[in-house]
């Protein structure tokens, strides 16, 4: 027994339905969003580093903390205001965000800085004197 046409009507307008699903799914639309903002953290012998991309935003709207072994990066970004026009894509969020990781290493949190260029946000952490790499001298008898 073969399927009379308004089957094949039924079964083609499901594929095309599942077709533009599977294609928002492919451009991101569906994917769970990444953690904003996307962070680097690295050390040398007497800092740690952490660098966030925070394109769009200026450094009155963040706020960088520091405590105990843990570097929070608060902020708010801006919707945009426009009120006469229609959004073809809109894939920038807004909104308040709130990035906390916890720091590989103790660090003096009085000698924090952090500078914003080109989008990037740089926090410099210098360790604490007992995180620091010390070489250690061996006597011989």
């Amino acid at each position: 027994m073969f399927p009379g046409r308004d089957s094949l009507g039924v079964l083609d307008q499901m594929r095309r339905e599942m077709n533009r699903l599977l294609d928002l799914y492919d451009h991101g639309i569906l994917q769970r969003p990444r953690a904003f903002p996307a962070l680097n953290v690295w050390e040398d012998g007497t800092n740690l580093y952490a660098e966030a991309e925070v394109p769009g935003l200026n450094i009155e709207d963040m706020e960088i903390l520091v405590e105990g072994d843990a570097l929070t990066i608060k902020g708010e970004r801006k919707q945009c205001e426009q009120s006469d026009c229609s959004f073809h894509r809109r894939e920038r969020g807004a909104g308040e965000f709130v990035r906390t990781l916890t720091l590989p290493v103790q660090v003096n949190a009085d000698g924090v800085s952090a500078a914003l260029k080109n989008g990037v946000l740089l926090v410099t952490l210098p360790k604490a004197e007992t995180a620091k790499t010390r070489k250690i001298q061996v006597k011989a008898d």
